[in-house]
Order: C-alpha cells, then sequence, then structure tokens
C-alpha cells in the first residue's frame, strides 16, 4: 500500500537551505582575509572600534557587491546612466540578496531640495491640490516650486510624405508654481556695495577692496580702468548715470584692451560668476570671510519664503494652501489629511496618510516638509531615507543601515529598535554597523571587529549572540556594560553667555545662560531645539568655535596630512635635511610623478562598465617621482612617511633625526581626538561622519578660541573609545576653555559639570527648557525624559 505524500513529514527542501551570507577572504581596505558566516532574516549587529574594518566588511564588501550584481542584470544602455562600481577585494561571496543601503550620507544642499521633495509627500500633495484645490489653477507642476512658467509661439514645420512639408502657428505654455523673484530657493540675495570698493576713490586709485582684484590685474581692474566704457580718474561716486549702469549692471561685452580681446561685464553679474556660485565651504579663509560681509540672504519678499508664486498660494482646500500644508509640523498635516473625505482620491489619501503616519512613527514627525533637505543632521536624514522602507511589500531583502541610532535620545533608540525587528519579522536580513549598547542588545547576532583600528583591525574577533559577546573577553564585550559614573564635584562656572528671547524654528522665547569655564552638555530628544539653541541662538562673539559632522570639502587627493596643515612642517623638514626646493615633497605639485600626476592611480573609464583604478606602473602607487624618493628624513621617504599611522608619525617626528615640533604637534592633537589608527596619507572621502567631526576638533584646537561648540562627537565613537573623548574634553576645559557639547550619549551627560535639557516633546511640543541644573540634580529629580534615562544609566 502506497503512502499518500501529505501524511509524510515534510523534508527540507533544496530552495530553504540557503539561510547564510557567506564572505570568504575579504579583503578590502584594511580587511585581512576575513572569513564569516551571516544568517539570514536575522538582526546581525557589527561592532569593533572605530577603524575595525565594520564598514569595509558590511558596506564596501556585502552591500557593494549586491547592488553591482543588480545593476548588471540591466541592459548595457541602462547600466550607462548607473553608478559604476568596481567588484570588491573579495575571494567568495554566497547567499547574497538584493541589498537596500539606508546610510548616513547627508542629503544635497541644493536650496531647492526639502524633506517634501526627497521624499514622495511633496508630489502627492501637489496631485491632490490639482484635483481638489479652489480655484482650480492647472495640472500638479502649477504647485511646484522647481516649475518655472512657459509660454511661446510661432511656426513649426510639419513633415507629411513625400516632400509635402508645411509651417503651421502653434503655441504652448506650461503653468508652473515657481516663484518669479526668487527662482524657488525662497531666498533672495542682495549685495552691499560698500564691500566691493572705496566709492570715494577712482578706479586708478585701487578703490576696489575684493579680494585678489590687484590694480594691475589684467583680466579685472585693468579690464574695468580701460574699457573704454569708464573714466579711470573719476571718484566712482561721481559716475553719470549711465557709467554707474555699466559700471554695474552691463551685458557681456566684447572690448579690446591693449590689442586682447576681452569680455567685459557689469560688477554685479562679475561677482555673482566668481564668488557666489561656487562652493562657500571650498572657499579659502579670507575669501570666505568677504563673500559673509558682502551678500545677504534675505526671505523673499513676493512669495515669502514659500517659494511658491501667487496663483499656487491662492489655491486651497478647507482654507489651507500647497505653501500652509508644507509649512505645518508633519504630525500636524497627518491628522489635517486624516480628516479629508473625498473619494475620488481616496488612494492617494491612503498612500499619503501612510507616508505622513511613517514620518510620525520613525520619530520626525517634528519636521515640516518645506524644511531644506541640507539642514538635516545625519541621523535625521538616514530617518528620512527609511520612510520609503517602512510600508514595503518586499521581503527576503538585505537592509543596509550605518548607525541608525546617530541623533537619537535613548528615550527614541527603543522606537528605532522595534522598526528594525519589524523589518526583520518580514523575513528580511537586516544588516546594522552599530556602538549603542541598546541596539547591540536586539541583536540576533553579532559581529565583532578588531582587535584594533587601522591596521591593528580587521579580523574577526568574536561571532555569536549578545551573551556570548559579553562572556567574549573581546574590547566590545568587556565595555557593554560599562556605565560612567556622576560627578562628585563639578567646576563652577567663571561666565556665562547669555541668550534672552530665543525663537529660531521652534524655540519659545528662550531664556538661559550658558556657564563658561565648564563642560556644559545640551541635551533633550530629537526635534526639541538642541541645534536651534546652540548654533542658531548662542551669540558669536570672537573666539566661538563651532565643529559639526558636515562634510569635508576636498578631492581625492586630499588627506589628512594635507587638511591639518601637517604636511607643510614635513615638506620643509625634508627639504631642510636635503638641500632642496618644500615644493618637491607635494604630489600635487613638483615632485608629482608624471604618469599618474600624483594620484598613485590611474583611472581608466570604462563607460557603463565598473572604472578601472590600476596602481601607477612609474611609482607603484607612491604618487611621487622617483627622484623625489631617494631624499630621506630620519630614514624614510615622503611616500614612507604619507603611509604612517597617526601614532607612527607621532612617534617618528618626537625624536631622533626627524623630530619636527610643529609636526609632532599637529599629530599629537589627532592622537588626542581618537584617530591615532588613521593613516596620513588616507583620503578624506573615506573617513566616516564622526571622523571629519573629530579631524576638525584637531584642526581648530590649534585656534585661540575660548569657547568649543561640538555636535554629538560621540558619534562613530566605539564604547572604549568614549573614555578617551571624556578625558580630552576635561584637558579642554583645564586649559580654560568652555565647551558646550549637543549630546544624547548618557556618559557624557554624567560627566558634565552642567545640563540645559530641552523637550518636553519635539516640534511645537518642544522648545523649551525643562531642566537647567548639574548631573546630580537632574538624576534626583527625575523630572524629564532624559533624567529618568540617566537615573536608570548609573543605576541609582
Amino acid at each position: 500500500m502506497t503512502t499518500r505524500p501529505d501524511t509524510q513529514s515534510p523534508a527540507l527542501h533544496v530552495a530553504d537551505s540557503h539561510d547564510l551570507i557567506r564572505v570568504h577572504g575579504a579583503r578590502e581596505n584594511n580587511l585581512r582575509d576575513v572569513s564569516v558566516e551571516i544568517p539570514k532574516r536575522r538582526l546581525t549587529v557589527f561592532t569593533g572600534v572605530s577603524g575595525s574594518g565594520k564598514s569595509s566588511l558590511v558596506f564596501s564588501t556585502i552591500a557593494a557587491e549586491s547592488q553591482r550584481m543588480i545593476n548588471e542584470t540591466y541592459s548595457t544602455f541602462v547600466q550607462g546612466f548607473m553608478p559604476t562600481q568596481a567588484r570588491p577585494e573579495v575571494d567568495v561571496l554566497e547567499g547574497l540578496t538584493t541589498a537596500i543601503i539606508v546610510d548616513q550620507q547627508r542629503m544635497g544642499a541644493d536650496p531647492r531640495s526639502t524633506v517634501g521633495t526627497a521624499t514622495d509627500a511633496n508630489a502627492m500633495l501637489r496631485i491632490l491640490f490639482s484635483r481638489l484645490g479652489e480655484p482650480h489653477i492647472g495640472s500638479p507642476a502649477a504647485f511646484s516650486f522647481n516649475t518655472a512658467s512657459v509660454r511661446a509661439s510661432g511656426g513649426i514645420t510639419v513633415e507629411r510624405g513625400a516632400d509635402k512639408t508645411r509651417t503651421v502657428k502653434a503655441t504652448f505654455s506650461r503653468t508652473g508654481g515657481m516663484c518669479t523673484r526668487c527662482e524657488g530657493r525662497g531666498t533672495v540675495s542682495d549685495i552691499d556695495l560698500t564691500q566691493l570698493y572705496d566709492d570715494s576713490k577712482s578706479i586708478a586709485e585701487g578703490a576696489f577692496t575684493i579680494p585678489g582684484w590687484k590694480s594691475d590685474s589684467f583680466w579685472t581692474v585693468r579690464l574695468y580702468a580701460e574699457s573704454g566704457f569708464l573714466d579711470p580718474d573719476k571718484p566712482i561716486r561721481k559716475f553719470t548715470k549711465k557709467e554707474m549702469q555699466d559700471f554695474l549692471y552691463r551685458e557681456p561685452t566684447k572690448v579690446k584692451v591693449e590689442g586682447v580681446n576681452l569680455t567685459y561685464e557689469g560688477l554685479i553679474p562679475k561677482i555673482q560668476k566668481s564668488f557666489l556660485s561656487k562652493d562657500k565651504e571650498a572657499m579659502q579663509p579670507h575669501i570666505r570671510a568677504f563673500v559673509e560681509r558682502a551678500v545677504t540672504f534675505t526671505t523673499c519678499p513676493e512669495c515669502e519664503g514659500t517659494r511658491l508664486s501667487e496663483a499656487a498660494r491662492s489655491s486651497k482646500i478647507k482654507k489651507i494652501s500647497i505653501a500652509d500644508a508644507c509649512a505645518m509640523q508633519i504630525s500636524d498635516l497627518a491628522e489635517w489629511v486624516r480628516d479629508l473625505d473625498e473619494p475620488s482620491v481616496a488612494p492617494l489619501l491612503t498612500t499619503l496618510q501612510e507616508t505622513l503616519d511613517s514620518f510620525v512613527e520613525i520619530g520626525l514627525g517634528y519636521l515640516s516638509l518645506d524644511r531644506s533637505s541640507g539642514t538635516l543632521s545625519g541621523g535625521e536624514a538616514q530617518r528620512v531615507k527609511m520612510i520609503r522602507h517602512l510600508g514595503s511589500s518586499l521581503t527576503d531583502v538585505t537592509y543596509v543601515f550605518d548607525e541608525p541610532t546617530i541623533g537619537l535620545h535613548p528615550h527614541d533608540i527603543q522606537r528605532m529598535n522595534n522598526l528594525l525587528l519589524r523589518l526583520r519579522d518580514k523575513g528580511n536580513t537586516v544588516l546594522v554597523v552599530e556602538h549603542k549598547p541598546e541596539t547591540i542588545a536586539i541583536a540576533d547576532h553579532v559581529v565583532d571587529l578588531g582587535p584594533g583600528a587601522g591596521t591593528a583591525g580587521g579580523t574577526i574577533c568574536f561571532e555569536g549572540t549578545v551573551g556570548g559577546l559579553r562572556a567574549g573577553g573581546t574590547v566590545t564585550g568587556r565595555h557593554l556594560d560599562d556605565r560612567a559614573a556622576l560627578k562628585e564635584t563639578v567646576r563652577k562656572p567663571t561666565g556665562t553667555l547669555e541668550i534672552r528671547g530665543a525663537t529660531t524654528n521652534n524655540l519659545q522665547s528662550v531664556d538661559v545662560d550658558i556657564p563658561l569655564g565648564v563642560l556644559c552638555v545640551v541635551t533633550g530628544v530629537a526635534g526639541s531645539g538642541k541645534s536651534s539653541l546652540v548654533h542658531g541662538s548662542i551669540p558669536a562673539p570672537e573666539g566661538v568655535v563651532s565643529i559639526d559632522q558636515g562634510a569635508i570639502r576636498g578631492s581625492r587627493r586630499s588627506n589628512p596630512a594635507t587638511y591639518t596643515g601637517l604636511l607643510d612642517p614635513v615638506r620643509k623638514a625634508f627639504a631642510k635635511a636635503n638641500g632642496v626646493k618644500p615644493g618637491l615633497f607635494s604630489a600635487n605639485s613638483e615632485g608629482a610623478c608624471p604618469n599618474c600626476n600624483g594620484a598613485g592611480v590611474v583611472y581608466t573609464d570604462l563607460a557603463m562598465m565598473a572604472g578601472v583604478a590600476i596602481t601607477c606602473e612609474e611609482c607603484e602607487g607612491k604618487r611621487f617621482e622617483a627622484s623625489v624618493l631617494e631624499y630621506h628624513l630620519g630614514g624614510r621617504d615622503i611616500s614612507e612617511v604619507l603611509a604612517m599611522s597617526v601614532t607612527e608619525a607621532e612617534e617618528f617626528f618626537g625624536a631622533g633625526e626627524a623630530r619636527t615640533p610643529a609636526a609632532h604637534k599637529i599629530l599629537t592633537r589627532m592622537a588626542d581626538v581618537g584617530l591615532g589608527y588613521l593613516t596620513l596619507g588616507q583620503p578624506l572621502t573615506t573617513l566616516s561622519g564622526g571622523e571629519r567631526q573629530r579631524l576638525k576638533l584637531a584642526t581648530h584646537m590649534a585656534e585661540k578660541g575660548g569657547v568649543y561648540v561640538l555636535d554629538e562627537p560621540t558619534t562613530g565613537l566605539h564604547l572604549a573609545d568614549v573614555e578617551q573623548l571624556l578625558g580630552l574634553l576635561d584637558r579642554l576645559v583645564d586649559s580654560g576653555k568652555s565647551v558646550v557639547v549637543i549630546e544624547h550619549h548618557q556618559a557624557v551627560m554624567a560627566h558634565a559639570d552642567w545640563i540645559i535639557d530641552l523637550g518636553p516633546g519635539a516640534g511645537h511640543d518642544g522648545g523649551r527648557i525643562v531642566f537647567e541644573g548639574t548631573p546630580t540634580d537632574l538624576v534626583a529629580a527625575r523630572s524629564t525624559l532624559t533624567g529618568r534615562h540617566l537615573a536608570a544609566y548609573v543605576g541609582t
């Protein structure tokens, strides 16, 4: 008798046996032949000290290869429009699924990019208003501040059949929502002419006060003096109306100066092209200072900062225009949309409602859709990117997160943990690079890299459960349950910075005295107004040094040595020891290898295929001409010095033949901020947000500023490194500096001399001071969310 199939015990189908992502022989960056097996459909947390290789394994190996293989499924035509990626340095990668990367990269800072345009919310609102808005003004484009109105008419040639052509009159029009005055930016710029020239002088007398405009410059001053439009010997204030028009606003015009054909144009458009169209952060300090003096940005008087035309603002639904809707706090906008009941757009309302509810659920309900995306912090930007994935129907994909708890108050971390678990429970693989013990604790699987950073890291120290990590004896395991104690005695302030009636963003007429000469921590839930208070309201006298996590400007040639100014004393030391010019020891100048121009690699663009970077055959990646490498300092050539870690270089330049006090001082500051593992020649583009901030801190520590303002300096720091950071902050304060820190990390709060807590909630529910005093008093009172979490942290 045969047994019926449905009564047999089910055997594991071969398709269900692929439940691991296998990595074998990974060598990206500092990884040393790493092999690891990661369970699918589980939450795996990767941890380890800063620079241990976590991102190299997760982002540069697993996620990069997954994305590369997906891109290869498209046609070569489509691939030509996509970013190209080279195959990671790894022997075997098996079991990969589609990777969705949610990282901390800041969103574009274009003034036309907002929270609404970066998600689908703004597009859906535009459709909603084009359907329901009264009066009806047109299609969704009529509500877009990125779309200009266009009208055209003329003759067009129509070809029909053989030799049959005729001209037809045609008109075209498109109604856009862009404000014509500010062109959708919300602000207009005015140039202060008194900062450009001294009108009591003539051009010949040197009237221009613009940096770099020398009296003998053929392209600037002499062009104006000899153009024939102006009298170079007449004081500018005595110019006729026509001369003033030509001087300030004339359209580009061809002129001949001393037999050379040049283009003359008015001073204002010339300044706008040469200064205002460039990135301020990339400018030299004195040029940036000039631009900040000469240019003022004010809210557009026509659209009142909404970026929208009058017609777009006139169309309303229940007395609310699209400008009003975008200016609302998202949690309030969600309620307004929920009250709309219109069957004709029901599917649209449902989708819009889900998107707005996702903002609230993820802890971003305090934002508004018209908030410029460039003003979001790294943590906020990462959570905005998460919005589109929360309601996704996709399963069996790999979500990759880079420290998703950045910028989150301890109160909000539980909410983020729940989201990660939800993604996992839908059948997805969730990979998280994280340092916070609260998130490590919920992991199904932990991979700990180390044991050190840079060349001392790149190996797997532990794989297994959280319990196994605690008992494993690794650096992470030992520090997982670390708790900083409250200070027994706190420093006394030496003065105060007064803030009165602060109303920046959501601040509700805040009055507070920020103590000087102490370590002051400003805290509160995400969106409570911390950055608005510290960055937007602290008076900025001489001596206030503000250090954030913004990107460091520079090309792939820029590195820690060039950014900190370390290379200058190093080049001089080499030049002095060998009796040659310092310029020889610059890979961007005379000493560069002629084959690769000092890049160390030769780039080959292969169109839609991944570009290839081949190590230069002539210099073997050392970036310098062979003759330059014959010059030595302390037995090392310049390429060997740039290959050193900060710790190694600090020892090298501290004593012996290579002793260079100026270089040693900079290296000591870099080591003090926890960057001892960085290589001097490592491209700046490879640094994380936390590493960038600490590099900026090391650079600014040389300045004479009396007040240091830091924005979450624990970002990207391992538990073991936080103690070193606290020691650095103490040294800064003990040396006479005042340190103000925006921070959520309880160890920094416990170590503070003074705490200012904002809240009680986010957005319009925050913006008030709910506590100011010592950490001990905050814990004793337990009157705020911060107080309760800090009390639980210190175990009182």
